[in-house]
C-alpha cells in the first residue's frame, strides 16, 4: 500500500518522523535515516497494511501504528512463511517494527522484537556458491554481447541498442562492482564523467552508504564502448538525443532504468551469455573473490574494490575465495589418487 493510501494518522506519524534535522530542531525519529532507509521502512511497513487491507483486517481510525498487534502481526508472519525466504521474513518484520516504534514512541513493542530475536534464530541467508562467477567470465561476457550485437546485421536499431546496453551494464559493473542503487542512478556529466578522455564514476559522501566519497575511473577497455553507446545507441533507447541525463535508460520508454528493472535485466543478461543468474550485488561477491584468487599477495586490495573500512566484513560477507582454492585443492587430491578406468585389476599387480 503506498504512502497516499495509509491510514491518516499513519500518514501523519510517517511525515512527522521523517521530518529531517536543523541546525535548532532535533527532527523526526527517523529523519537521521538515510532517503533510501527512508524509503524501504516505509515500503515494509506498505507491505504490511497491504496485507491487512487484503484480508480485511485493515482499520482506517486510531492512533500510528494502531494496527500493529499481535494478533494481525502472527497472521502476516504465517502469509509471508508461505513463500518467502527465512531470511526476508526476519528482515520484513524488523523494519516493520522500526517503522511503528518511529511513528508510536510511546508504545512497547518489546513483544514483536521478541518475535524478531526468534526469528533471527532460524534465518539462513541463501548460499551464494551456485550462484558465484568469477569478474573475468563476467567482464567477457559483456564485452561479448556487445561485439555480437554491434555486427549483427539482423538486428533492429532498439533490439541493438538494448544488447549493448545490457553488455555494457556486466562489463562496468564488474570493472566498477558499486552499489546497485548508486549504478543505476549514474548520470552523464555528474556521477558519470569522462577527464581526459578516460571515464570516472565520481559518487559523492552523500550518494554512498559508507558515507565517504567514491570516485573510480573505468578501464580503458570500456571508453570506446562507452562512447559509441552514448553517442549511437542511447539515443536510441532515449527516442532522442535529449531527454534524462541517467546512463542507464529503459527500452520501453526512454525513462531512467528503475531498481526492479535493473536487477531483472543484469539477471537475465547474466543467464543467457554465463548461465547463471547473477543479480547486481553478487557483482561485489565475484569481485573480492576474484581479488583474493588472483592478487591473494594484496589482502586489502578486495576491501578497496568493495568500499569497505574493515577488511574482516569484507572476507566475512564477500570473499568466497578460500572455500573455492579448497575445493580445486581437494578435487585434484581425488584426481591424483583416482585409478584410471581403462587399467584392468591384472595390469595394478593387485
Amino acid at each position: 500500500m503506498p504512502l497516499d493510501g495509509w491510514p491518516q494518522e499513519d500518514r501523519k506519524g510517517w511525515n512527522v518522523a521523517s521530518q529531517p534535522p536543523t541546525r535548532l530542531r532535533p527532527g523526526g525519529r527517523a529523519g537521521h535515516l538515510r532517503p533510501v532507509t527512508r524509503e524501504d521502512h516505509a515500503q515494509q511497513y506498505g507491505y504490511y497494511l497491504g496485507f491487512l487491507d487484503r484480508n480485511g483486517l485493515l482499520e482506517l481510525d486510531g492512533p500510528p501504528a494502531a494496527n500493529v498487534t499481535a494478533t494481525k502481526v502472527h497472521a502476516y508472519l504465517a502469509e509471508l512463511k508461505t513463500r518467502l525466504s527465512s531470511m526476508t521474513v526476519y528482515t520484513r518484520i524488523c523494519r516493520l517494527r522500526r517503522a511503528a516504534q518511529y511513528m508510536a514512541p510511546a508504545r512497547d513493542f518489546t513483544w514483536l522484537a521478541e518475535i524478531g530475536k526468534d526469528l533471527a534464530l532460524v534465518a539462513r541467508p541463501r548460499s551464494k556458491f551456485d550462484r558465484l562467477v568469477l569478474t573475468e567470465v563476467l567482464v567477457e561476457a559483456g564485452l561479448r554481447l556487445i561485439e555480437e550485437a554491434e555486427r549483427s546485421p539482423k538486428l533492429t536499431k532498439l533490439a541493438r541498442a538494448c544488447r549493448v546496453r545490457n553488455g555494457l551494464m556486466v562489463a562496468l559493473l564488474g570493472f566498477c562492482p558499486i552499489r546497485r542503487k548508486n549504478f543505476g542512478e549514474l548520470e552523464i556529466g555528474r556521477s558519470f564523467v569522462k577527464i581526459r578522455g578516460q571515464w570516472w564514476i565520481v559518487l559523492s559522501a552523500a550518494e554512498t552508504k559508507e558515507k565517504r566519497a567514491d570516485e573510480r575511473p573505468v578501464n580503458e577497455l570500456l571508453t570506446s564502448i562507452i562512447d559509441r553507446y552514448i553517442a549511437k545507441h542511447r539515443p536510441v533507447l532515449a527516442r532522442s538525443t535529449g531527454g534524462p541525463l541517467a546512463l542507464w535508460l529503459s527500452a520501453n520508454d526512454g525513462a531512467p532504468i528503475t531498481p526492479k528493472e535493473l536487477t531483472r535485466v543484469i539477471r537475465k543478461t547474466t543467464r543467457s551469455t554465463v548461465g547463471v543468474a547473477v543479480c547486481p550485488h553478487l557483482f561485489r561477491t565475484s569481485a573480492a573473490s576474484s581479488a583474493a584468487v588472483h592478487r591473494g599477495d594484496n589482502p586489502h586490495l578486495a576491501s578497496a574494490v568493495l568500499h569497505h573500512t574493515h577488511p574482516d566484513f569484507t572476507t566475512e560477507h564477500y570473499n568466497r575465495a578460500s572455500s573455492l582454492s579448497a575445493a580445486e585443492g581437494f578435487r585434484q587430491i581425488i584426481r591424483r589418487h583416482e585409478k584410471p578406468s581403462s587399467v584392468e585389476p591384472s595390469e595394478t599387480g593387485n
